[in-house]
């Protein structure tokens, strides 16, 4: 069993902000595949399906970001899902709008969600697709960044992102591990 889990904020307040890309990259996934989320257990909202014949959950934890562990990890225990077949996906600053990196492993980069996963996983080595939402613009602090929507003109290049992290979560949910997907898809650049 494999668990995608998307990094956002509850709420119509923060539905379109750069924070919640996670949120909105699973939402997407449900639309293409004509899925609705059907569980609300754990402090999370989420869809539990068969994919190729693998079950999969697709998870928005709803205790805010800075707490995401608090959710992800009861429903880990709950599905006895290993640690290799959880796959997070949320915001970097690091990199521009229109971007997605893969990775294994690594720290939290100041994010807190990822913290809050690390904290509660007991571990850094975890699966992430880094969608990027570039750096906070003159006068603006990181927080208003995070918390503000993405403007007009980054909207192609903030959807190009979040359809082709879709694409890197359907190769990984139908049999490719995450290397396999990392390196197809990190090579798009």
């Amino acid at each position: 069993m494999k668990m995608i889990v998307g990094l956002g904020n509850p709420g119509p307040k923060y539905t379109d902000t750069k924070h919640n890309v996670g949120f909105i990259t699973l939402d997407e996934w449900a639309f293409q595949n004509k899925e609705k989320y059907n569980k609300n257990k754990f402090e999370a909202l989420y869809i539990e399906t068969t994919v190729d014949g693998s079950k999969v959950l697709f998870v928005k934890p709803l205790t805010f970001m800075n707490d995401s562990g608090r959710a992800v990890r009861p429903l880990m225990d709950y599905y006895n899902i290993a640690i290799e077949d959880l796959v997070v996906v949320y915001d970097d600053m690091d990199m521009p709008v229109g971007k997605i990196r893969l990775r294994q492993k690594g720290g939290a980069g100041g994010h807190n969600g990822i913290k809050s996963l690390i904290q509660h996983l007991g571990t850094q080595d975890f699966n992430r697709i880094r969608i990027g939402v570039g750096r906070p613009q003159h006068n603006m602090t990181v927080v208003q960044h995070v918390l503000s929507p993405f403007p007009k003109d980054e909207h192609a290049e903030m959807l190009h992102s979040v359809k082709e992290s879709v694409d890197a979560i359907d190769h990984f949910i139908k049999g490719n591990n995450f290397l396999e997907t990392m390196n197809q898809f990190n090579k798009r650049g």
